[in-house]
């Protein structure tokens, strides 16, 4: 389970900026859903978690270990994984030597076809390429989560999965998030403002204005957040797409 106890990020750029305030949360669902409009500090709070930056106020809890300061190997090590909104590109790196790091093994390349296979990706097309420039968006996006999954972690965090994998249904992303958890029974966090990433979410958080805005059951939050009860559905980026 990881906990966050009264969480701020603030930035010191001259006039001081508040990103996060006072956020306190508890994340020991199946599938926990952050959704609010652009900007309200949702990436901030899954680079947070991953230890990517640190808070400036508060403490991180995971499984009762304090990680406020872990750096985001640390975190990994304990079973903590990041996706990034944009993967990351690395030049002369093929995607089999990525996904056997991603899986702390030497793996058979019928070993790492099939993380290549559960994204929708045929391996064959796609083992012994560099994971550089040639590569679009969604593949490499599918790339990233392919290897997520390879790694295992008990917790893993996706900063909007869906950004970008557009020729790929979002039915065959969600049965991705599924298998997951019932692979490795660990905790899924997804950062989206999809209705149909929501819709599978075991719990939702709304974030905005750096602030928790509301949390609860699909159940409770969703019908609010399509009727725009909320006021986040009127800034910036709107909470949620259908």
């Amino acid at each position: 389970m990881l906990e966050l106890k009264n969480v701020s990020y603030h930035v010191d750029d001259g006039n001081g900026k508040d990103i996060l305030n006072h956020i306190s949360l508890k994340i020991d669902d199946r599938f926990t859903a952050i959704t609010g409009p652009n900007g309200g500090g949702k990436s901030t709070l899954a680079k947070m978690i991953a230890g990517i930056i640190k808070p400036t106020e508060g403490q991180i809890l995971f499984e009762g270990h304090d990680i406020t300061q872990m750096s985001i190997t640390d975190r990994a090590n304990l079973g903590i994984s990041f996706a990034f909104q944009q993967p990351v590109r690395f030049k002369g790196i093929t995607v089999l030597d990525l996904i056997r790091l991603a899986a702390g093994e030497k793996l058979s390349i019928d070993g790492a076809c099939k993380y290549l296979s559960e994204v929708g990706l045929c391996a064959r097309d796609y083992i012994n390429r560099e994971v550089n420039a040639s590569l679009s968006g969604g593949e490499l996006k599918r790339i990233e989560i392919a290897t997520v999954i390879a790694r295992g972690m008990k917790l893993s965090v996706f900063d909007e999965p869906e950004a970008g994998i557009d020729l790929w249904s979002f039915q065959n992303l969600i049965k991705v998030f599924e298998k997951m958890h019932e692979e490795t029974q660990g905790d899924i966090v997804i950062i989206s403002h999809q209705e149909r990433i929501l819709n599978i979410a075991d719990k939702i958080v709304v974030i905005a204005n750096g602030e928790i805005q509301n949390e609860g059951t699909k159940e409770e939050i969703l019908p609010k957040l399509l009727s725009g009860n909320f006021e986040c559905k009127h800034n910036a980026g709107g909470c949620i797409h259908g």
